[in-house]
């Protein structure tokens, strides 16, 4: 299956929870949630009861279209997670914070991370000094990022640097936005990641 191309917000609606699929337009009043919270399809009042498969694979769903993945990558990722020590669910999460894309749009060096993951595969991004245009790429604690100084003068990037003093940066990431450079500091913990969602029922979709 390939990636959606349909309407973004379509996809919040299914989920009930803003996916931040469209970036600044997302935390604003303009986004399509405010107005109907409904699924696409489905009538106001008219939700019906999911079973529990249903359950655990709309949490799946959440996830896997908030960081912008396919299938066989999220799966591959949950492969990951489940050869590590620790609670598979927060791992899971942890190492999807990792990826690159995900923190390129976290420093605010791009309004959302399927803008994120064009900017990397473009070359704009250097990782401790060197090019690195896989946004798969997986960020260690303490890892330097920042755009490109050819690249430091597109109007795309310069405009998504506002929103570091309008919404501010996560406690793990810390960002130079005179600089357009950014240090990921440490690994987070599930707490501190805000994402709405009940992992633990994704490891048991994946567990049957």
């Amino acid at each position: 299956m390939g990636r959606y191309l349909g309407p973004s917000c379509r996809l919040c609606r299914r989920e009930g929870i803003k996916l931040m699929l469209k970036g600044e337009r997302c935390i604003s009043n303009k986004c399509p949630m405010v107005k109907r919270r409904t699924p696409p399809g489905q009538l106001p009042r008219r939700r019906s009861k999911l079973s529990e498969y249903g359950l655990q694979l709309r949490e799946k769903q959440k996830v896997k279209r908030y960081y912008g993945l396919l299938e066989k990558q999220f799966k591959r990722y949950f492969e990951i997670a489940s050869r590590k020590k620790g609670v598979t669910g927060e791992i899971l999460l942890m190492l999807l914070e990792q990826r690159l894309d995900n923190v390129v749009y976290r420093m605010h060096f791009a309004q959302s991370r399927k803008m994120a993951r064009q900017i990397i595969r473009h070359g704009h991004i250097l990782v401790n000094g060197k090019k690195v245009d896989i946004p798969s790429y997986l960020v260690r604690e303490n890892d330097e990022i920042e755009v490109k100084d050819k690249s430091k003068k597109m109007i795309a990037i310069l405009e998504s640097l506002k929103n570091v003093s309008r919404i501010g940066t996560v406690p793990w990431i810390e960002v130079d936005a005179d600089n357009l450079k950014g240090r990921f500091l440490y690994v987070p913990k599930r707490e501190e990641i805000d994402l709405p969602v009940n992992e633990q029922l994704i490891v048991e979709l994946y567990s049957k």
